[in-house]
């Protein structure tokens, strides 16, 4: 994948059969989020989620960030408006809850650092694979911004508490192996190898079934809030057992052969 800048734009959908990316495309700005770019990242979403061609999404930046996170002007107009109105945060909020709630497994293409907002958005995603020389930060505290609860949610759930209150409360940068070392990276490879890793995960996500997949991550999203659905989880698992895509499975299996999905 090409990180090269193009002329810059809202966020870039490319489809290559199973695989989509969608991709940041501000780059002299560090690929820093406007406020269009919050409804026309949710139309993309919606379009990757119709499409039953499409099993895997990955999200990237161009040039030598993923994102800065959302624009700090749109967040400074609001504080100072005095009309109550929806908040940069919450619009923000939305678009990341809907990125992780998403039916096709996501990929989060680290190029380079994640700054802001934009770690949540990675962080809605079910991996991040990132660059060795990659960095992020949360500056909320420093900005006197109390971040909204299903962010800190993700923080913790994922992170873990400890984790959550040093990179919300120092609002330290922390370096690529450390991000590593608490989890928030999947994986961490050098910039050479960063497509390679991505490819080669993408392939195994387009490759299972994808509607056990799709159930399975609805109900992990569900059990990680405390929100499980038991009773629709368990028909998911009933209705699997009958359906063609274990057929499929089974038979590959006993043929030594890939499924066809």
């Amino acid at each position: 994948m090409s990180d090269t800048a193009d002329a810059a734009s809202g966020p870039v959908l490319e489809i290559d059969g199973a695989r989509a990316t969608i991709r940041l495309n501000r780059p002299k700005h560090l690929n820093r989020l406007q406020a269009e770019d919050l409804g026309e990242l949710t139309k993309l979403f919606d379009r990757v989620e119709a499409d039953p061609d499409i099993r895997v999404l990955v999200l990237t930046g161009t040039g030598r960030a993923f994102s800065a996170g959302y624009d700090l002007n749109s967040v400074a107009e609001r504080a100072v408006s005095a009309n109550e109105q929806q908040s940069a945060g919450s619009a923000f909020e939305v678009v990341v809850n809907r990125l992780e709630d998403l039916g096709v497994p996501t990929i989060c293409r680290l190029n380079g650092g994640v700054y802001g907002g934009s770690t949540d958005l990675a962080l809605a995603c079910d991996f991040r694979i990132g660059v060795d020389t990659a960095e992020m930060f949360m500056p909320a505290a420093r900005l006197g911004l109390h971040y909204y609860g299903s962010g800190i949610k993700r923080y913790v759930t994922r992170l873990g508490v400890d984790n959550a209150k040093r990179l919300f409360l120092t609002a330290q940068k922390i370096s690529a192996p450390e991000m590593l070392r608490i989890g928030y990276l999947t994986a961490m490879v050098p910039v050479e190898t960063l497509d390679e890793e991505v490819d080669k995960l993408a392939n195994v996500l387009a490759g299972n079934a994808p509607n056990a997949m799709r159930g399975m991550k609805r109900a992990i999203n569900e059990f990680v809030r405390g929100e499980l659905d038991e009773q629709a989880a368990d028909q998911r698992h009933r209705d699997s057992m009958r359906g063609d895509e274990i057929k499929e499975g089974i038979k590959a299996f006993a043929e030594k052969r890939a499924p066809k999905f």
